[in-house]
This record gives C-alpha cells, structure tokens and sequence, in this order.
C-alpha cells in the first residue's frame, strides 16, 4: 500500500494545484489515478499536479489513488465576474497579425475578479501590461510569440523621479543595477491579486531576431525578460511554458507573496543569460514543481548590487523551492552574486538536478556592501546527476568590469568596510550526487570576513572515474581539478555529520589552517 498525503497549494475560478508527497522529490515514485466528483480526470506523475477546466463557485472533490488507497480532498473554486475572449477584442491568433492592441484592450478592460481568455491559436505579440484583481488565462495550444524588432518595444526607465524631485523609484534593472529596459513580454508594475494560469506557451522568439547576439552591448535599452514583476504583491503562475527569453526569463523584484507553480522554463543550453527563474529582492515566495532548462542558472536568487543595496538595503527573503527539475544550465540553484540587499530564510527542498556545471552555488565578492548578508540557507533532500561540481561557495566571483582586480580577487586579507559582504550559515542536508566530476564540494570564503559555517548532514557523493577536469569555482587563481572531495579555504566552521564519498582521488576534506573541521558520525 503506498504512503502518500495530498494538499491543496493553489485554487483559481479554473483551475487548482495540488502536492502529492510520496518521497519522489519532482516526479512521484508511482503514477497517481485522479478522480474529480466521480469522473476519471487523468493521472499525476509529478509531485505538484495542476488541473484545468473547472468552473467558478464548484464545489470539487478530488479524489487521489494507488491501488487501494485513496487520499481525498474538497475545495471550492473562486468568484469570476466575467470572461472577456481576446478573439472578442479582434485579436487574430495566425501568428502573423499583430494582437498587441487586441489582448492589451481586453486586459484593461476586464472587470475585477474577471478572467482574460486566450484560446488556441499563435498571437504575435509586443509586451503586454498586467492589471490588478484579474486573471490571465492561456488555454492548451495557445502562444504568445513576442514581436523581435526593438523599435516596437516600449522601455521601462531604470529610474524615475517624484513630482518634487525628492525620491528615486527603480522601475527597472539589468544584471542588479538601475538601468533602462525593454518591457517583458509580461509586465507588472504595481499590480496586486492577479493570476495568469492555463497550459498555453509565452514564447520570445529569441533566436528569430537579434537578442542573443552582443549580449553585453546596449541596442536602444538593455534586453528584456519573458516576465517582470516591479512593486507587485499577490501574483500566481500556474502552468505556463515560458521560452526563449531574450535574456532572464522570470524576473520578479521588489515584489512580495509570489507563487509559481508547475511551470516550464526552456532555452537552448548556449543560449546566453537565459537565467530561468530570477527573483530579486522579493518576499514570500513559492516556486514548486517547476522544469527548468537553459542556458545560464536555473535558479539565480537576487538583490541587486552595491547602490541597490546601499539605496534600498531590501533582501531577498522566506523563499520556498521544492519539487524543481533544474537541468542543462551552469548553476542548478544559485544564490547571488548580485545580492547586495542579502539573502536569507531560504528553504530548497526535494529537487532533482541533471547535467549542470554546478549544483548548489553561493556567489558573492568584494564590493557587495554591508547589506550583502547571506544567511539561513538550507538545501535538503536534494538528488543530482552528472552535476559536475555539487556545492560551491565563492567568495571572489570574478564579475562586473572591476571582477579581476586586485582587490575583488586578492587571497591577502582587506581591509573591513562598507563594501565587505558575510556569509552566515549554509546547510546542506540529504543531498545525493552521482556522477560528480570536478570534487564533491569547493568552498571559498574571504580572509578577511570567512564564511561563518557550512554544514554537510548525511550527504553522499560518488564519481565519474572519466570525468575530465574543470574550474569549479569563477574565481582567479582556482585551477581546474577532478575527482576531489571537500576543499575548504576561508571558512571558519566546516561539520561534516555523516558524509559518504566513493571514487574520489584526493583526501575527503583539503583545508586551510583557518578552517575548524567538525567529522560527526564516521
């Protein structure tokens, strides 16, 4: 008989998400039978399972089984005040027309609590601006292909001034500084209680026009997101397939009660700053049952560099992450390395990542600022395959035009001051990597501020016996290497509590004199 328990995540006047915990980290060890008032209504294989097509104000039973057991739960769907179709508004869906004006139209002209339908079909489309107590749907074979010529994009301004000059308001940031954008496809400002769900695709159509190409040079503005939230509070994704970004995909900031469900981050592995999922100095927020692979991090948490931080002093805050698929990118989750507001209360749990350079990645250095403080981070329950460097915290990340200078990247203590960023505690718990390549951990702290303690809890590591060599940390100075196990420098506090490694070919921990190593439970 399996041992499973069922919870309601998420219910819209359409839709609902549920979990399923059975000790399947993103997919469930065993497919479910899914029963909704008496009617067969599909089967989940992932852990958080979304269901379409409900009606507002239903009562809904939803009945989950494996055999014999059942686990069942009954909700009630939300108050929709009206449904207004985009087709309605004059939006064509042949891919060729352009939709903009149409979908815009119908968005603004919904009333509260009302839902905006996309119904099957390619809208070719420019940004598209988000309005209050609405909900956004894209139903299955809908897509949003986004417009690639600059010229059509509206800008958002990196700064923008009050009426008496005596405030700055950021609007808009590239790579954790203030500067001109172009509008994401999807675009909040200021927005509360708005929902955008359904099984439909945004799609930017990057490799179509020029936004991969000299990615680092501004053409008009900085490049865009697939989706930016400024300012907004209570916003759900249920679903959707976001893909080919012209640069990050997800990028919420100064954003707060934020929740992500189910959805599909893709890009090409060499597709430049494809960052799937970027939150930046935000509150609250939920990201579960997401599939996410690109071309830079998978999961890259922010906030912002030294003036945002100096400026606004806001962290990123309480984020949960479980039940994730993250594969193909550099970073499988990374904290930083913008992250001069801090980041901290940060749970990662029951994810699944394959194939990325790096697993769980700590990225900070010099000149983040006071308010650079990373603290209370636990990941846990966590499986990688062919990660080639599970656990990495740097230090001296080599960013930003100053990132291979003396001081960014000196092993001689600095000096401590305003621009020192800390490190606190790191925890990682239950973690299980097969087939690592480079070494099973590198930790790399400041001399002069070390990291305050990572802790390593019944974690395993097993490697490649052909695994080829390489950086595990962007830092001047660290040589490619293979095969290592812990290697420890700058790091006040390291416990190793029942850590397990095979086939490595260095010593199980390499540490400098400075490092307090705590083995528990050999």
């Amino acid at each position: 008989m399996a041992d499973f328990r069922v919870s309601l995540l998420f219910v819209s006047s359409r839709s609902c998400t549920v979990l399923i915990e059975d000790g399947g980290v993103w997919e469930t060890k065993q497919p479910y039978a899914l029963l909704l008032n008496g009617q067969p209504a599909g089967e989940a294989v992932r852990c958080v399972h979304s269901i379409y097509g409900l009606l507002p104000e239903t009562e809904y039973t939803l009945a989950v089984s494996e055999g014999a057991h059942a686990e069942a739960l009954t909700f009630t769907t939300a108050f929709e005040s009206m449904t207004l179709d985009v087709r309605r508004f004059g939006a064509v869906g042949d891919g060729a027309h352009d939709d903009t004006p149409a979908i815009q139209a119908a968005i603004l002209s919904c009333a509260r609590d009302g839902r905006v339908r996309i119904p099957r079909g390619t809208y070719r489309v420019g940004p598209l601006f988000l309005k209050s107590h609405t909900t956004l749907q894209l139903d299955a074979g809908a897509r949003l292909a986004l417009r690639t010529d600059r010229e059509a994009f509206p800008l958002l301004p990196g700064i923008v001034r009050s009426a008496d000059g005596a405030r700055e308001d950021v609007f808009s940031l590239y790579e954790g500084n203030p500067l001109d954008t172009f509008a994401a496809a999807i675009t909040g400002i200021d927005v509360e209680d708005v929902r955008i769900i359904g099984e439909g695709t945004v799609d930017g159509c990057a490799q179509d026009g020029d936004w991969w190409q000299h990615t680092h040079h501004r053409t008009i503005a900085w490049r865009g997101n697939l989706f930016f939230l400024r300012g907004c509070r209570r916003v759900t994704v249920q679903g959707i397939h976001f893909a080919n970004s012209p640069c990050w995909n997800l990028h919420p900031f100064l954003s707060e009660d934020l929740d992500f469900f189910n959805i599909d981050i893709t890009a090409p592995w060499n597709s430049p700053n494809t960052d799937a999922f970027d939150p930046e100095s935000c509150r609250n927020v939920r990201l579960m049952g997401a599939r996410l692979s690109v071309g830079d991090d998978c999961i890259a948490i922010k906030a912002g560099k030294i003036w945002m931080g100096q400026t606004y002093g806001a962290p990123c805050e309480n984020l949960e992450i479980r039940q994730c698929l993250m594969e193909n990118g550099h970073g499988a989750l990374t904290v930083g390395s913008e992250m001069a507001g801090g980041v901290k209360h940060v749970r990662v749990s029951e994810c699944m990542m394959r194939q990325t350079d790096r697993g769980l990645r700590i990225k900070t250095r010099r000149g983040r600022g006071k308010n650079g403080v990373i603290d209370d981070i636990v990941f846990e329950r966590v499986r990688m395959d062919r990660v080639k460097a599970p656990l990495v915290v740097n230090s001296l990340y080599f960013c930003d035009p100053d990132g291979h200078s003396d001081y960014v990247q000196s092993r001689e203590k600095q000096p401590v001051d305003d621009r020192t960023p800390t490190v606190g505690t790191i925890v990682y718990r239950d973690v299980e990597a097969a087939g690592c390549a480079a070494c099973a951990a590198y930790l790399l702290g400041l001399p002069e501020r070390p990291v305050e303690e990572v802790r390593l809890e019944n974690c395993s590591f097993t490697f490649d016996p052909d695994a080829q060599p390489m950086q595990p940390a962007m830092a001047d100075g660290v040589e490619p290497c293979a095969l290592r196990g812990v290697w420890a420098s700058g790091v006040k506090k390291l416990v190793l509590d029942r850590v397990r490694m095979e086939g490595n070919r260095a010593p199980d921990v390499e540490s400098d004199n400075g490092t307090e190593v705590v083995r528990i439970g050999e």
